[in-house]
């Protein structure tokens, strides 16, 4: 993944609702759902769905599929897979030993 691509979805994400859209779709994955439901899912009002989704497309975190009248959003995990990996390329010095996740501790 190219600088670009990465700033680009992580600018998308970077917003309240596309990060609750995208996740709520990644729950979903592969079959995705229809703007209506996400609408509906999230409590999101139709016009600010479509400006949400179009900023997450626009990323290419998100991949429409029309079907009929309706349009079925997809999470596209390639670019995701992408962003991880685009994230974590040089983890600890490309030792992967040592890029195992601390113990946790017990919260009281």
């Amino acid at each position: 993944m190219k600088t670009t691509d990465a700033l680009a979805a992580l600018s998308a994400l970077a917003q309240p609702h596309r990060l609750a859209i995208h996740r709520w779709l990644v729950e979903r994955a592969p079959e995705g759902a229809f703007a209506g439901e996400i609408a509906e899912q999230l409590d999101l009002p139709a016009t600010t769905l479509s400006f949400h989704l179009k900023a997450l497309q626009q990323a290419g975190l998100i991949v429409p599929d029309p079907q009929g009248r309706f349009i079925r959003y997809r999470a596209d995990l390639d670019t995701v897979q992408g962003l991880v990996a685009y994230l974590t390329e040089n983890c600890c010095g490309g030792d992967a030993a040592r890029c195992a996740p601390a113990p946790r501790k017990n919260c009281p």
